[in-house]
């Protein structure tokens, strides 16, 4: 028999992360609700911004220096403690990658993020889920499934795709509960949404221990989700490590320019929060009020909803009929969600026609 070049087991056993789709089953474009995108663009600084980048040619800043500097300024964290990532799932894989191997356990709650278990796959270690907590994240679970073995623990908050959320108090009291050697990384990707005043403590851990690492994106408020651009803070060895194994010029001139200028624009991403905070709220009053058609929005502190369907008409149901009205959301069954459907917070007007669509198809479905 001709050998062939064979895949380690363990990337064999790996499902491709599935993004959200933006085209109907036939291929017709619809208005995409499926990927928790700014309904409301992109800074028109950062957009102008592309126009400066000069010379193509040359590569980009290794380091994102000056962006890097700009994070640190907003946040008040030391530049030398941020590292750069393409998106924020670089630095999830690299943390696992960086801390784990064969042998070894990654921790997360069930209906976490998928790229988690991609994260633990791919350096070969083991993926261990924890029971949820009515479909949000549950310490004491959490904590009860770390062992020996455990390197890297998990957890996105706000949850994605729960939308559920977990207050500065629970946060320290994880992080509490984990050894000194388990490396706790704390997903942020939705951290601008949720107000100032309900900060889960996520960067202040990351300043003063050693063992937690603090991700963020600008595909999220910051709409430059095309340009691929996260970053991470924590103590200098995590940083360090990340940085050994990152893919070098990582963040494009472009990118780094128009991340730069979104950093400045900070009126835009208080619009987009503002926005995301009265639409969200006005989409689950519009659909706690359809009565009893079985449709149960989870609390969410993202831009999207989880919609449990637990009366007749069914998440799958919904989703198709959704798409033939126009509109795309994201089914998730290959997240062992097949009865809810994640919903990206639009436009006012994209919102008011999911309410409709969803109320007739409720109604059909009686």
């Amino acid at each position: 028999m001709t050998k062939v070049p064979t895949p380690k087991p363990w990337i064999s056993a790996i499902h491709a992360y599935v993004p959200g789709k933006s085209t109907g089953a036939d291929g017709r474009p619809l208005i995409k609700l499926s990927a928790n995108e700014n309904p409301l663009g992109t800074s028109p600084h950062a957009l102008a911004a592309r126009a400066d980048v000069a010379e193509p040619c040359r590569y980009p800043d290794p380091d994102s220096k000056a962006l890097r500097a700009a994070i640190g300024g907003l946040h008040g964290i030391d530049p030398a403690r941020i590292v750069m990532g393409t998106g924020s799932d670089e630095l999830l894989n690299l943390a696992a990658q960086g801390y784990a191997g064969p042998g070894d356990e990654v921790v997360y709650v069930r209906y976490g993020f998928s790229v988690y278990d991609i994260a633990a796959r791919r350096c070969g270690a083991t993926p261990v889920v924890a029971p949820d907590a009515d479909y949000g994240t549950d310490v004491d679970a959490l904590l009860a499934l770390v062992s020996a073995r455990t390197r890297v623990v998990f957890i996105a908050n706000p949850n994605n795709p729960t939308g559920s959320f977990l207050p500065a108090g629970e946060i320290a009291r994880l992080h509490a509960g984990l050894p000194a050697d388990v490396l706790l990384v704390i997903d942020q990707a939705y951290g601008e949404y949720v107000a100032a005043a309900d900060d889960d403590g996520a960067l202040a851990l990351a300043e003063r221990h050693d063992n937690v690492l603090v991700t963020r994106t600008f595909s999220k408020i910051y709409g430059l989700a095309g340009e691929r651009i996260g970053w991470g803070t924590g103590a200098a060895p995590i940083v360090d490590t990340l940085n050994r194994i990152r893919g070098p010029f990582n963040i494009s001139s472009t990118g780094q320019a128009m991340a730069l200028a979104a950093v400045a624009d900070q009126a835009f991403v208080e619009q987009s929060r503002e926005h995301n905070r009265a639409e969200r709220a006005r989409f689950v009053a519009a659909l706690e009020a359809m009565g009893n058609h079985g449709l149960r929005p989870l609390p969410s502190q993202a831009n999207f909803v989880l919609i449990l369907f637990e009366g007749k008409l069914t998440a799958e149901a919904a989703y198709n009929g959704l798409a033939e009205r126009g509109t795309i959301t994201r089914w998730l069954p290959g997240q062992g969600l097949p009865q809810a459907l994640r919903i990206t917070i639009g436009t006012a007007a994209q919102m008011d026609d999911i309410v409709a669509g969803l109320r007739e198809l409720a109604e059909a479905a009686k």
